[in-house]
């Protein structure tokens, strides 16, 4: 049993580092996105694509006679 805590305590830690790692990566490359001296036209954001035709149909279905 012992062996099973450690682990799922290992696998924890694993994948929490992960994520943070993940984090830092993201406001790096997102700091980064512009020289310095520069600004930006708009507020660099990294966000998620929902629309990418995996959930639905990215356009109304057409009924045909």
């Amino acid at each position: 049993m012992n062996t099973l805590n450690v682990l799922y305590r290992d696998t924890t830690c694993a994948a929490g580092a992960l994520v943070i790692t993940f984090l830092m990566g993201l406001s790096f490359v997102q700091s980064t996105a512009v020289a310095p001296g520069t600004r930006a036209a708009t507020v660099p954001t990294v966000s998620l694509q929902i629309d990418s035709g995996w959930f639905g149909q990215p356009q109304p279905a057409v009924l045909v006679d």
